[in-house]
């Protein structure tokens, strides 16, 4: 199938012809060896599209780690835009700084230290995106408090593990039921239309609507 839209034409010819190739392996090999085998482009283009569809200029992320979600939605973003990552991790923090500094990233991402919960609280305004990636147990309460820093036309996006069966360890049960709460939560909320994004794992999506 040909494409059309030049600016979809632009976006596909940057994904092949990327300065920063090195460093996005990089990452993706620091994830394998962390244990992440889901850490792959698949779900990092998915990532960059939805900022992307909605011209995604202010973006929250929960649970950071090195930053290799960071980097596609510092792509998305563009020059002026934020992304502000939390973790708990200092160590995190600085090799995420250092690999989105090496991309040429950096300067559009900011990096807070602490509970996920407590660092966005912290961080004023409304948000175009609230990216989950915290443990999963945590799920509800990362949704309790990130579903009103949500502009309407937002998106709050996590993933979501129960798509394809697998859940994490080392606490499935606990895990398990914390999914299922968090995807009735949402369901439940009229101010959100919600779906399931087939990457490996399903990322869930939900659109502010009102």
């Amino acid at each position: 199938m040909d494409i059309v839209n030049p600016e979809i034409e632009t976006y596909m010819a940057s994904l092949q012809a990327r300065h920063d190739e090195p460093v996005l392996l990089e990452m993706e090999r620091e994830g394998r060896e962390r244990g992440f085998p889901i850490v792959g482009r698949n779900v990092g283009v998915t990532l960059e599209v939805l900022a992307r569809s909605i011209g995604a200029r202010r973006v929250m992320e929960l649970g950071s780690g090195f930053g290799y979600s960071a980097y596609w939605f510092a792509r998305a973003v563009g020059d002026g835009g934020e992304v502000h990552c939390t973790d708990g991790d200092p160590a995190n923090a600085a090799k995420g700084e250092d690999f989105l500094t090496r991309a040429g990233l950096f300067d559009r991402v900011t990096y807070h230290v602490g509970d996920a919960v407590e660092q966005m609280a912290a961080v004023e305004g409304a948000f175009d995106i609230v990216y989950d990636d915290i443990d999963k147990h945590g799920y509800p309460d990362a949704w309790r408090a990130g579903r009103e820093r949500i502009r309407v036309g937002g998106l709050y996006i996590c993933d979501n593990v129960l798509w394809s069966g697998r859940v994490v360890e080392p606490d499935p049960d606990r895990n398990t039921s914390a999914i299922l709460e968090h995807n009735r939560l949402i369901a439940d909320d009229d101010r959100f239309v919600s779906t399931i994004v087939p990457t490996r794992d399903g990322v869930f999506v939900a659109l502010r609507v009102a």
